[in-house]
């Protein structure tokens, strides 16, 4: 079989050989027209352009790079879903990289993307101390983590997002209110939140109680380190937990030893992801605008890629989605687990 070229392209589209080259490369000024011309021919003939030969003609590789500490967790899953798209829209290839939260899986994946030259790195994992980000020299954009002063970063709201949470436990009635929270130095989303229930909680002169786990605690230690939360403080009237996986499970344990829920424990999480939400859709929680964050770090890489102004710091808002783990404001219900507001 004769192995297709350049000038079979060209020939077939009616236009010359640079011209498909600089269709193929998007380079220099184009029509529409020439373009949909060009790749019309490539689709009739089934046309692959040499990926070395751009590579080495570009000096790009339109590899991405992506690092979440696990994408079993449902915003991970998500968000990472979210931003594989957001590059295949841009016309970018991805690595994905689960690190499981573990360092030295973390320093590897990171030094095998770079081996595998990518263009740019999108990194959402909790070790901010690795050595490799420190001299990184490739654009680098950072999802809820600090890596180093001139790596942006895009976060929600997590300072309001947890103040939205703990006024709405209050405002319904809570008095006695716990706020569990997964610890990491390098998260500052977990630091903001615990900043915020602590300033309302301080605000209402209420006292403000604190479970904390690690972000890769095992399930086994995480359900015991909550059931001691009930033994301890059996008067629990309102949870807040910052991630809607802890939430869940609090539900689950609060409704087996007996809490009606919303009428004795009312429990919100954090998060909102989809799965999650299909899962426990009687769950209260913050929605964080998953999709939102993954679009605009893929925004922001591209314009650093391409040389352009980006900020350090954007944040974005959330909400609050009310459901049946909470009461409707004003109400006194004494049922269990009824149906309230969504």
């Amino acid at each position: 079989m004769k192995k297709l070229k350049l000038e079979d392209v060209a020939a077939l589209a009616g236009v010359s050989k640079t011209t498909v080259s600089r269709v193929i490369n998007r380079r220099g000024s184009l029509s529409q027209k020439t373009i949909d011309k060009v790749e019309a021919a490539m689709a009739q003939l089934n046309y692959h352009p040499n990926v070395i030969a751009q590579q080495l003609h570009t000096q790009r590789t339109n590899l991405i790079g992506i690092l979440v500490p696990s994408v079993a967790n449902p915003f991970f899953g998500e968000l990472t879903m979210y931003l594989e798209d957001a590059l295949f829209q841009r016309g970018y290839k991805v690595l994905i990289s689960d690190a499981l939260n573990q360092t030295a899986k973390e320093e590897r994946y990171l030094s095998q993307l770079m081996g595998h030259q990518v263009d740019g790195l999108i990194i959402a994992t909790h070790n901010n101390k690795l050595e490799e980000y420190q001299h990184a020299n490739l654009p680098i954009v950072a999802i809820d983590r600090f890596l180093r002063a001139d790596i942006p970063v895009v976060a929600s709201d997590n300072y309001a997002g947890a103040k939205l949470a703990t006024e709405a436990l209050i405002q319904r009635g809570c008095q006695h209110i716990i706020h569990t929270y997964t610890t990491n130095p390098s998260n500052w989303h977990d630091n903001q939140r615990e900043k915020a229930f602590q300033a309302v909680m301080a605000d209402h002169h209420l006292p403000a109680i604190t479970y904390t786990t690690a972000f890769d605690c095992p399930p086994a230690e995480r359900t015991a380190r909550f059931e001691r939360l009930f033994d301890e403080h059996p008067a629990v009237d309102g949870i807040f937990a910052s991630n809607d996986l802890d939430a869940a499970r609090l539900l689950s344990l609060a409704r087996a030893r007996g809490y009606r829920v919303p009428a004795d424990l009312q429990i919100i999480g954090y998060d909102g992801a989809q799965a999650t939400q299909e899962l426990v859709p009687e769950l209260a929680t913050i929605i964080q605008p998953i999709e939102q964050m993954a679009t605009y770090a893929v925004k922001l890489l591209a314009d650093r890629m391409a040389g352009e102004f980006t900020p350090t710091s954007t944040v974005l808002p959330v909400n609050l989605k009310t459901g049946q783990t909470l009461k409707t404001l004003g109400s006194s219900s004494t049922g269990t687990d009824e149906l309230l507001e969504e």
